[in-house]
């Protein structure tokens, strides 16, 4: 059997994080939704919440990229 060559390795483990924080930025973020709706927090709070989901799924699309171009090479 074939031992996983290295750059694969550490293409896999960048694919797991860029998943768990995918997971985990959804997960916070429609809890602060469902959070600040339920407190009634004043909006400007809530879309904080908002940039930063949006900040974390821009760093997970450019990681994907950044796999996917790898791949390609």
């Amino acid at each position: 059997m074939q031992r996983p060559d290295p750059q694969d390795l550490k293409r896999a483990a960048q694919a797991r994080l860029v998943a768990i924080v995918i997971a985990v930025t959804m997960i916070l973020w429609m809890g602060a939704q469902w959070l600040g709706g339920q407190m009634s927090w004043d909006t400007r709070y809530v879309f904080l919440f908002d940039l930063a989901a949006i900040a974390a799924f821009l760093w997970a699309m450019v990681v994907t990229y950044q796999i996917w171009r790898g791949r390609q090479g």
